[in-house]
Formats: structure tokens, sequence, C-alpha cells
């Protein structure tokens, strides 16, 4: 969540600028409080006059009178409390009167008007049938705006401007070229009111449905994704490897900047083309991971960003020597922050195009290098055994208003974006939240996902933000990618899988705007969202505690603590750990919310009656509802917030194993399950809890262990970490904290074999809440469960969790007299310790080392 307020900051909030004026200009109104909901209908504020007063929508050739209509927004239960309603009846002059200065009037008072749902109203019934963007017959392109309240839109192609028609039904804008037109590079000129500025304005945009860019975004250009000469070699004929059901994902979410930048065996660092490298140290590890599991790779955002710097001549570069520098110093990231606006590096949620490949990852930006080179990604990483994530930022734009990043609302001004009552631009997602309830935006978000699918092979979506999605919106993308087949589009659409953040908060939380795709609104849809259930407790604490040090089940809360007052006492850590483990149980389940087991405190209860800071710990309806994970890009690395967890003088090796089980805890819950790429070898941005804007120096990947881990790189950027510098500053300069090569290798390797026996054995993978209820148990929870220590039984599967730093025996006096043995990949795997689990089956006892994750097979 904090990258989303530092990203706002970098981004910087679209501020108005001036376009070219076409009329004088007029005063401007208080805000927009007045909403035109429907062809008839408009809500005006209670507190804005008096309603037995005459009330007028004034436009540029005369006025609407409007009627009061009490209780007239049965239809609009939000607006209903605050607002009355009137009809307005326009005798047909609706369309005119929405494409000029439009103001509401009352006793003097003037405020502004939001109309998207008049547009819906008017305009989306043909207008969401419509083809929009270039768009091909016989090799002739036809060039399609939505533009329903521009004045007058025309062509920029390649120097030279072109009319073009509009449809009245639609509001679309269109005109068709020749062949000539292919590859040519085009804007449009929007000439519309703009009610940031007050006035008409000519807007020269580009193309929000463009499928190529030049260099920078500066132009569209007239592309046909179906041209062969896009296709690489094979591109058509591409076998993926076969696609495993979302409830089985295992996924590892990556950065393609992360991936190679640092990478001296990579012939493309940094770039799509890294993914085609098959002997970089890399794709080598990726291509291990594939074999113990791991089905997907989950691509940070590669549409096309507004912050980087296309063009490598354009990107800055640090000028200090930050090797040189101690570990603990502030003085690499001050250097790194006087060029972080200017330099390569980004994650990338600040949308520009959302479907065109961004270009400073491609070897030339300007043209359509990034979309062949963005195939070939996909290629390569099929060839060694994974499939494509897309992570897609729907939810919001770069900028809005007259901004020069602003697109969708130089194009249809007040539409695209989320209004607030007063007419302001809704800002909880970080920056100008779109508004995918209405209708074409909605439409943008379901055509773009298709053309990635289709056109690009894209095997799986995470939606960002998508709590700010009204679920119709996502199910419509899920429906949308049904359609979608091997025979006409090239693509099975139903082995698509999405999964997104169902988070709840901001304008639109607990339903209020619409029914939101949330956690709990997405159970049972077969979309997943993430859950923060298990990492919690997993990690401990909570992203926003002051103190980083709050520890969970994985960093030693009170079976080894690390002194932090933020601890409490004795009792209150074990009561802390026992509630922990609790809602471990819950996602190991797959976080279902039905499923009945004995808590701690020895009650019968469902996975929906445990609490989580308020909330039901359990809100799935079956398997594959909940994604399990122990980090991801947001917030401090696994590595980082043990390090701050563990107590200080735990040694490396034991800290590499505290790692593993947080690792295993999620990887085999019932349901997917996601790790951030390098967290196997346990990757480190030196204690950076948003590293958004941090450069390579802090988020590279380091696949040779002999480069270190990432750990002891300076303090990390002091805007997002200042406050936690007096605990970080100790820690960096401490040497025994970085792991050495035999630690990292062993982790990496244990965490393998762990995601072996999740992905070959059916225990984890059961397909129903019933099947789970049946076979899946946790035989030693209750009042006399061990603080630290999990055990459950899945089939003929028993595994033991320990995450004290000693061993534990477990008796399960069920299994007394019934043959046991550790699971043969661990038996004869790498994990030395591991081996000396064992099981007495006279009394079905198992005992396990300390910081440990041990599976065991019946014989």
């Amino acid at each position: 969540m904090k990258r989303l307020a530092a990203l706002a900051a970098a981004i910087g909030l679209a501020m108005p600028t001036t376009g070219t004026a076409h009329a004088a200009e007029h005063p401007t109104p208080a805000h927009a409080k007045v909403q035109w909901l429907d062809q008839h209908t408009v809500a005006w504020p209670k507190s804005l006059g008096n309603p037995t007063h005459p009330h007028h929508l004034v436009h540029d050739r005369g006025s609407f009178a409007l009627t009061h209509r009490p209780g007239g927004l049965a239809k609009y239960p939000r607006l209903a409390a605050t607002h009355d309603a009137f009809r307005v009846d326009a005798h047909g002059q609706e369309r005119t009167a929405l494409r000029g200065r439009l103001v509401a009037e009352t006793d003097g008072l003037t405020t502004g008007v939001q109309i998207p749902g008049v547009l819906d109203d008017l305009y989306a019934p043909a207008a969401t049938r419509a083809k929009l963007g270039p768009a091909f017959s016989n090799g002739r392109p036809t060039l399609s705006l939505w533009a329903p309240t521009a004045q007058r839109v025309t062509l920029e192609l390649d120097g030279r401007t072109v009319p073009m028609r509009r449809d009245a039904a639609s509001g679309v804008w269109s005109v068709t070229g020749d062949r000539g037109w292919t590859g040519r590079p085009y804007r449009y000129a929007v000439t519309v009111w703009a009610p940031a500025v007050q006035k008409v304005v000519t807007n020269h945009v580009t193309d929000p449905y463009s499928t190529a860019l030049t260099a920078d975004s500066a132009r569209s250009l007239v592309t046909d994704l179906t041209d062969p000469a896009l296709a690489p070699a094979g591109w058509r004929t591409l076998r993926k490897p076969t696609a495993v059901p979302l409830r089985d994902a295992q996924i590892q979410e990556l950065h393609v900047r992360d991936f190679s930048v640092a990478d001296r065996t990579s012939r493309h660092p940094g770039q799509y083309l890294a993914f085609t490298d098959r002997d970089s140290a890399g794709m080598r590890h990726l291509s291990e991971l594939a074999g113990a599991g791991t089905s997907y790779v989950h691509l940070l955002p590669v549409f096309d960003m507004a912050t980087v710097p296309e063009r490598r001549a354009d990107q800055a570069v640090p000028g200090c020597d930050l090797a040189a520098l101690p570990a603990d110093s502030e003085r690499q990231q001050e250097c790194l922050t006087k060029t972080a606006a200017r330099d390569a590096y980004n994650w990338g949620y600040d949308p520009l195009h959302y479907t065109v490949p961004e270009g400073s990852y491609a070897s030339d930006p300007d043209g359509t290098r990034r979309t062949v080179e963005f195939r070939r990604m996909v290629q390569g990483l099929a060839g060694a055994g994974l499939r494509t994530v897309m992570d897609v930022v729907y939810n919001h734009t770069a900028a809005s208003g007259q901004d020069d990043r602003s697109v969708l609302d130089r194009i249809v001004p007040g539409y695209y974006h989320r209004l607030l009552d007063d007419g302001g631009v809704a800002t909880s997602t970080c920056c100008a939240g779109t508004a995918p309830e209405h209708a074409m935006m909605g439409k943008l978000v379901v055509d773009s996902v298709v053309t990635w699918a289709k056109e690009y092979k894209v095997d799986g979506f995470r939606f960002d933000l998508m709590g700010h999605h009204p679920k119709a919106n996502v199910l419509a993308v899920r429906k949308a990618l049904d359609a979608l087949t091997v025979a006409r589009d090239g693509v099975d659409g139903k082995a698509v899988i999405l999964y997104g953040e169902g988070w709840n908060f901001g304008e639109a939380a607990n339903d209020a705007r619409f029914v939101q795709a949330t956690q709990k609104n997405m159970a049972g849809t077969g979309i997943a969202t993430f859950s923060d259930r298990s990492r919690d407790a997993i990690r401990g604490g909570g992203p926003f505690d002051d103190d980083p040090r709050v520890q969970g089940f994985a960093s030693g809360l009170f079976t080894d603590p690390n002194g932090s007052p933020a601890g409490g006492t004795r009792d209150e850590q074990r009561a802390r750990l026992l509630h922990a483990q609790d809602l471990i149980k819950v996602g190991l389940t797959g976080n279902l919310a039905d499923y009945r087991f004995t808590d701690s405190t020895g009650r019968s209860v469902r996975g929906a009656d445990v609490d989580y800071n308020g909330s039901p710990a359990g809100y799935a309806a079956a398997p594959g509802d909940a994604l399990s994970y122990a980090d991801a890009h947001d917030n401090e690395t696994l590595h980082d917030a043990l390090a701050y967890k563990l107590p200080p003088s735990t040694p490396a090796a034991d800290r590499a194993r505290a790692q593993v089980l947080a690792m295993a805890t999620a990887a085999l819950s019932q349901g997917p399950a996601l790790s951030q790429a390098g967290t196997d070898l346990l990757r480190s941005k030196s204690l950076d809890r948003n590293s958004y804007d941090s450069g390579d120096w802090f988020n590279a990947i380091h696949w040779d262990c002999a480069e270190g881990n990432g750990f002891g790189r300076g303090l990390p950027p002091a805007a997002d970490n200042a406050a936690k510098w007096p605990y970080a500053k100790p820690l960096l300069a401490d040497p025994a904290l970085r792991p050495g090569c035999p630690t990292v290798t062993a982790a990496s390797a244990a965490y393998r074999d762990l995601l072996r026996i999740r992905t070959t054995e059916k225990a984890f993978s059961r397909p129903t809440a019933q099947a789970v209820q049946e076979t899946l148990s946790f035989p030693l929870s209750g009042k006399d469960e061990t603080p630290g220590v999990i055990t459950m039984r899945a089939g003929d599967l028993v595994v033991v969790l320990n995450a004290t730093p000693q061993q534990q025996s477990q008796r399960v006096g069920a299994l007394a007299g019934t043959g046991y043995a550790l699971h043969p990949v661990q038996a004869h795997g790498s994990d030395a310790v591991v081996k000396s689990a064992s099981y007495e089956a006279g009394t079905g006892t198992f005992s396990v080392p300390g910081r440990t994750v041990a599976v065991f097979r019946r014989n």
C-alpha cells in the first residue's frame, strides 16, 4: 500500500495544463457536484439550493429546466440519502449539450455536472459493440476512437491531417485508410470542452487502443498485430507447458529488469530478450524451479508505463561508486535518489497505454521491435517449462485532466475516472483512479486483456487492486477469455488464470458504488485473491508496523523472542502465536470459510469464525479462491523481514531454515501459491520496504551467490524507510547476517524439494471444499497444541511444520501402529537436517528438527 502513495508522489497527481483555446474562458464553477445519471435523471445535492426553487442545466445553446422527483433515486441508493432527484427533458438535445460547457444552476449557485452516467445511457448500447483502435480488413486499416463529447476529431497521420467521421449512435469517430498507412505514426486531434481548464481545447493525443508506439509513447503506430512480420519463428505453432488448474499454480513473481540486469551471463540484461538466453544463470534457475513444479512466471507490469525514459541514452545513471561505500551507509540511497526520476527503473504501476509492451525493455523502443521481443520472451519462458502471467493495472492511470501523460481524460474529459461527489478524481488507488463501472472503461479492460491473451499468448493476469473493479467487470473478463478457442483464436481462453488483490478500501469500500471484486465477493468465481491472513501470521505483524521486529510463526514469536517491547508479555506472545497458528491452519485449507476444525482454544470453529483484524479469516468457497504467499514485491522481502524479526544473534543458516519454512507454509497450502523471484535464494533488498523506484542497485536479483544476496548495499531510500533506519543500521553493518553460498544454495534446494512434494502429491490438490474437509485435518489442534508447531494430516501424508529452534515431537495417537516414513523426496533430497526427522510407529510420534518442515508418507 505504501508504494501507492509513493508512486503518486513520483509521477505527480494530474495538474491541469493549458490547451489550445477555441472559446472565451468561463468562470470556474465550484467543483462538479451535480450528477447527470441517465437520460432523464439528475442527482442534485440536498445541500445545494432549495429543491422547490427552479433548477437548470445550462449549456452553450440554452438550458434544460429540471423537475423535482421525490424518490427518483431508487436505482441509485448510494446517492438517495444525500441527493434529490430531478427529471430532465432535453427533447433530443442531450447529445448536443454534452459537447460543450455544461453547468447546473439554482438560486444563483453554479456547479459543474458529472456526465458518465448519461454518456453510458446514450451511447454505450452502440459503443460497447464497436471495434476501437486500429482494425484491418484486407490490409486496409480503419482507425476508430470513442469521443462522444468531442466537437471535432481529426487524424494526424505522419505529418498530415485527415478528417474523421462521427457516428451519432455510438459517439465513435473513424476513418479508413489505404495499405500505405500501415506502420505510419499517428495521433488524434480532439477538440473538446475540458472542465479542468474551463475552455474548449484541441488535445493531440495517442490512441488509448494503441497496438504499437514510437519511443517514449510520442505517437501511436498503425499496426496489425496479426502481421506475419511481427511473429518470431515458431510463434504460430508455439507449444506451451500443459496448463495446470489455478488451484495448483505455483507462481514466481518477477520484474523484467530485476531478472537479468545484474546477470553477467545474460546477453540481453534488462530486456525481454534476456528470457531467450537459455544458458544464463537466471534462465537456468527458472528452469530448475520449473523442473521442481513452478508453473508460472508472473511479470510485474510490462505494458507501456509513464515514468521511464525508453531510450537508453536518455536514462540517467548514478554518479557514485556505490560498491565502495559501507554496508550501512546513507550515501548509496542519497546518490540513487538524485537520478531515480530519470533512470531506467520503475516497477511500472503507472500505466500510459494498457495494450502495448513497455519500450524500455526492448532492444529498440521505436517501433514494433517491442512486440516481437515480448513474444520471444513468452517463447523463452515456455521453452523453460513456464507459462506467462501479466500484472495488469487498470484501476488507475498515470494522470488525468490536461496533463501530458493523460490519454483517456483528454479524449472524453470526466468520463474514464471515478469521480467523488464534489467532482474531484478519486485517488485512493494512489493516482487518478479509473471507473471500470462505466461501460467504456469496462470495455477497455476486457478488450485489452483479450488482446494480450490472443495476440501475445499470455496465460494469466494478476489484477492490481482488483477490489477497485466491479465484480461484474472481472467476470466479464473471464467470460471473454472463456470464449477464446485454439481453433479460432490460437489460444485456449479457459486455461488462462485470473487472480488479483481483493483489498477492500477507498471510495468503493464495502460495495458502496457496486459489488466489488474483493476477497469475500470473489469466492466461488474461480478467480483467486491474495490472502493476507496467513501472510501476516507467518511473517509477524503487518506491513505498516512502526517497529519492524513484531514476530510471527516463522520469525520466532514466543519460541525465540527478540526482546522488542512490541512483542508484549510472554503470555501475550503465546496467545498471539497460537492465534497465528489458527490463521495458518485456515490458510493451509485454502482459506475455506466453511472448513471446520478445533482451534487453539479447544472450540469447534469454521474458517470464517477465526478473526483476522475484525474480519473472517476464512472467506473462500473452494480451493483456488485464495492465493497463499509469504512475500511479494510490496514490503520487505522475506529475508529482510526475518532479518528484522529474528533475534540478531540467529545464525545465517538458521535464518535460511526459517525462510524455507515460511515459503513452505504458503506452498503446501491448498490452492495457488506465489513467491517473489529470488526468495528461495534468500534475496534481499537491503531492508527496503518499498523499492518501486529504488533502482537496479537495491532491486536486482543476484543469481550468483558469490555476489551476495543484496543485503548490506546501504541503508534503503529515506522516503519510505528513514523511520526504520535505527533498526536497519546495526543489521546491515553485521557481516554475520550475510549468507554465504552454502547457505543460499541449501535453502534453494530445500525449497525445491518441498515444491516437488507439493506438485506431485494429490493430497495438496483437493478440488472441492468437501474434499478438503474429508481428507485434511489438524489432529493436535486444541488447548494442548505445541506453540510454534503445526501438525497436518492430508490424505496419506502427515506434515509437521516446526517453527521453533528446537526439535519437537508430535504424538498423534490415532496413528499408532500405522507405518509412516519421511517422504522419499526429502529422504533422498538436499537437506541433511530434515533427514534426521523420524517416526515411531508404536506411539504415532513424529520427531522433527528445529525450523524444519518434514513431510511423512504412509508406507
